[in-house]
């Protein structure tokens, strides 16, 4: 408990904004009970209503209640970026620990798929994808994957680059050790810190994308109560009824401003340079 204080004391930033993405994650996960209302629940009667007390942020033009859709929408966009993260992550860093280490054909293979990723603009190839898919969380989720996993496979590669030749890594192949052995023992604890801070702070990213894809209809499908999805339901009444972009909008600034700086935070803890 002490050692918690201790570091919550000397990171007092990073403990802050972690606070934070916990209490994100418990409205995600109580959701149910936090929004007054059904969110999916049509009353025509009460559409395109401004905010009030019933409805604190407006209904929509089914009049559904706003702030429920807003709560509830954290239920699917929080879970579909870090996913997200994490599959890019995962993929990433093994592709690229493997091309480092190994070297030869299988750098050259992994490189070469890296190279046709990034010669794309990234959301433009992404859209393709989710087009051809079909438009869905889960499709928007495996298309921005398939752009997004070359950076940290460069990012990994350079890293086990640097410390493939040395010396004690040429002791534990002479001594028998094996290959699983030193990626594991060697190889990964020198990258995963770094990619960990860049994880942190693509969430921001990552989430940006997602719902761009919505957006733009590659991504949820309504009914769904999704930020994205609810910023296109509202531009066709931006003028009459503002409200239906603006708090879906307020909610994705939010939640990306509190990852970036969470990840600005986590490279202050993380990175061996600040201490």
């Amino acid at each position: 408990m002490q050692k918690i204080l201790n570091f919550i004391k000397k990171n007092k930033q990073f403990s802050f904004f972690f606070l934070l993405v916990i209490l994100l994650i418990f409205v995600a996960v109580f959701a149910p009970v936090i929004a007054p209302q059904d969110p999916y629940v049509s009353d025509l009667k009460n559409a395109l209503q401004a905010p009030n007390s019933e409805h604190w942020f407006g209904t929509d033009k089914l009049g559904r209640d706003i702030f429920s859709r807003v709560i509830y929408a954290s239920r699917i966009s929080l879970p579909a970026t870090l996913a997200l993260v994490a599959i890019i992550f995962v993929a990433g860093t093994i592709l690229g620990t493997l091309a480092g280490y190994f070297g030869g054909w299988v750098d050259a293979v992994i490189m070469r798929l890296s190279d046709m990723m990034i010669s794309f603009p990234g959301m433009v190839l992404a859209i393709a994808v989710a087009g051809i898919m079909g438009a869905s969380i889960k499709n928007a989720v495996i298309a921005i994957a398939i752009v997004s996993w070359s950076k940290y496979a460069r990012l990994a590669r350079s890293l086990v680059m640097k410390i493939r030749h040395e010396d004690y890594v040429y002791a534990a192949i002479v001594t028998g050790s094996k290959t699983g052995y030193i990626l594991r023992k060697y190889m990964l604890p020198n990258v995963i810190p770094t990619l960990v801070i860049t994880a942190a702070t693509d969430i921001g990213g990552m989430m940006l994308e997602l719902a761009g894809l919505s957006f733009l209809g590659f991504g949820a499908k309504a009914p769904a109560a999704e930020w994205g999805l609810m910023l296109n339901e509202g531009r066709t009444y931006m003028q009459n009824a503002p409200w239906m972009m603006i708090y879906p909008g307020l909610a994705i600034f939010i939640v990306v401003v509190i990852f970036n700086l969470l990840g600005d935070s986590l490279r202050d803890v993380l990175d061996v340079r600040e201490e």
